[in-house]
């Protein structure tokens, strides 16, 4: 971001300050704008990164074609109605199609597309998509299980309540006993992790 815009974000930041009634000349809120200012180009970095490019940087020829599944990535969003977080974990999973993937890469579309703002339903949807694209398997899963603040911390203030969505394509799409090993595996307890 360029010096000016710079500014003129921590302006923005220091005008809500002033909204909500607070003084931004306090000492523990001088630098905030520019932490407030820092903290956005880290969560929304999503917006200046390349799903697609990040995939077909670590594709290799495979004759498996036998589900790939990470499930548990960690996920951090932001709800695109009130600039509140989304806490959540995603489950990923693929059928390779010849090719397989990296698997670090799978979690690094998981943060491209929630270093955005969102919802759940549509990250859920564009990080299924970039996997089937990219890779083009015989099939891809993703489930996305978060917690909304926009739902805890206001509104209807539901602690603890968990939201659920998935995207299917290809095979775990049609083929019943495809999904069901899916759902089965990311629904099993993790057990020895090593």
């Amino acid at each position: 971001m360029k010096p000016e815009q710079q500014q003129e974000f921590e302006n923005a930041v220091k005008t809500m300050m002033k909204s909500v009634g607070e003084d931004p000349t306090r000492e523990g809120l001088i630098k905030t704008p520019e932490r407030v200012f820092k903290a956005y180009n880290f969560m929304y970095g999503g917006y200046q990164e390349d799903p697609k490019a990040i995939l077909e940087s670590a594709l290799f020829t495979s004759s498996n074609d036998e589900m790939v599944l990470i499930k548990d990535i960690e996920l951090y969003s932001t709800c695109e109605h009130h600039l509140l977080p989304i806490i959540g974990r995603a489950h990923v999973a693929y059928i390779p199609n010849g090719k397989v993937v990296g698997l670090s890469k799978i979690p690094r579309v998981v943060d491209v597309f929630s270093r955005r703002m969102q919802i759940q339903e549509q990250l859920t949807e564009q990080i299924c998509d970039a996997i089937n694209d990219a890779i083009q398997p015989k099939g891809v899963a993703v489930v996305i299980q978060a917690r909304h603040m926009c739902m805890e911390m206001r509104g209807v203030e539901k602690i603890n309540s968990t939201t659920t969505s998935s995207a299917l394509r290809g095979l775990f799409k049609k083929d019943e006993k495809t999904r069901a090993e899916f759902f089965s595996l990311i629904n099993a307890p993790a057990g020895n992790r090593y």
